[in-house]
């Protein structure tokens, strides 16, 4: 994989926490932005996935009323083998 340079402006307080996080981990500063914008891909990446599955399922019926059937047929099921 190829890497690319880039340069960003930040605030000064949070490029300390940053060169001080990268010291105390003992990686590159580079790593560290690295490390933080994978992360924030796959965190974004997350939410579309959610937000996905949701619209997948919106058209559902609600399911607390099944699962309160189901418990009620399951406990008639197996009220005498306990």
């Amino acid at each position: 994989m190829a890497n690319m340079k880039t340069a960003i402006s930040i605030e000064k307080s949070l490029f300390e926490q940053m060169n001080a996080l990268a010291k105390k981990s003992k990686i590159s500063r580079s790593r560290l932005f690295a490390i933080a914008a994978r992360e924030f891909m796959q965190r974004n990446t997350n939410i579309d996935l959610l937000k996905s599955l949701n619209a997948a399922y919106e058209d559902l019926p609600e399911i607390e009323p099944i699962v309160a059937k189901m418990r009620s047929t399951h406990y008639k099921i197996v009220k005498d083998q306990w």
